[in-house]
Formats: structure tokens, sequence, C-alpha cells
């Protein structure tokens, strides 16, 4: 009876205790926004920096020295694409040197597919 007994208040306690974070249930980050960035530009679909070049290599030239030039020590995280209307974007996911995760949007319409 006594084994029983300790059974059953372990499965209760087991039962009672928070479940454990799985990568199910983790909640996803949401970048953060700061004044900062929306002057700087880049935060969004709407705001995002125009790259005004005539080739890919060149585009993504200019899109990673933005980057280096507005968040010195950024690591990149992703890149991905995306296209709104007749306008296109590469949407890069990065990291601040400060561990911030932040997205950046360039409009690429101009050196899109060249």
């Amino acid at each position: 009876m006594k084994i029983l007994s300790v059974l059953l208040v372990g499965i209760i306690l087991g039962a009672c205790s928070s479940p454990k974070e799985t990568t199910a249930t983790k909640k996803v980050s949401t970048p953060r926004i700061t004044k900062t960035d929306e002057f700087k530009g880049g935060t969004s679909f709407e705001n995002a920096v125009i790259i005004k070049v005539n080739t890919e290599s060149a585009g993504v030239a200019e899109e990673y020295k933005w980057l280096s030039q507005s968040y010195p020590g950024y690591s990149t995280i992703r890149k991905s694409q995306a296209s709104r209307g007749n306008r296109h974007y590469d949407i890069i996911t990065f990291k601040t040197k400060e561990g911030v995760e932040k997205n950046a949007y360039f409009d690429i319409t101009s050196f899109h597919k060249k």
C-alpha cells in the first residue's frame, strides 16, 4: 500500500508540473523595430531600401554594403524573396552585434532576374 501511495503522489506531482518547452511550443520572436530602424528604412515593404543598379551581383553587393553601414557587426541568418504587385524584394533576416534579430527589406525591382 505504501508503494501505491508513493507512486500516486509521484504521478500527481508530475501532472502538476509545467510543460517543458519543445521546438513545437517555442514562440517565434518577431524582429524588433526601433525608431532608429525606421529612420534608416528597410523595415517593411512600404519603406524598403531601393536598390538601383542593373545587375544582380551589383544589387546584392549594395544590399550587404547597406547592412554593413547601417548595422556594423551584423550576421546574416537567412535571405528570402517576395513580390508585391509588380515590385520585387529581398528580405534579409539578420542579427545585430547586440544579438537582436531584425529584417531588412530591399526593393530589387531594378535588377530582378537580370
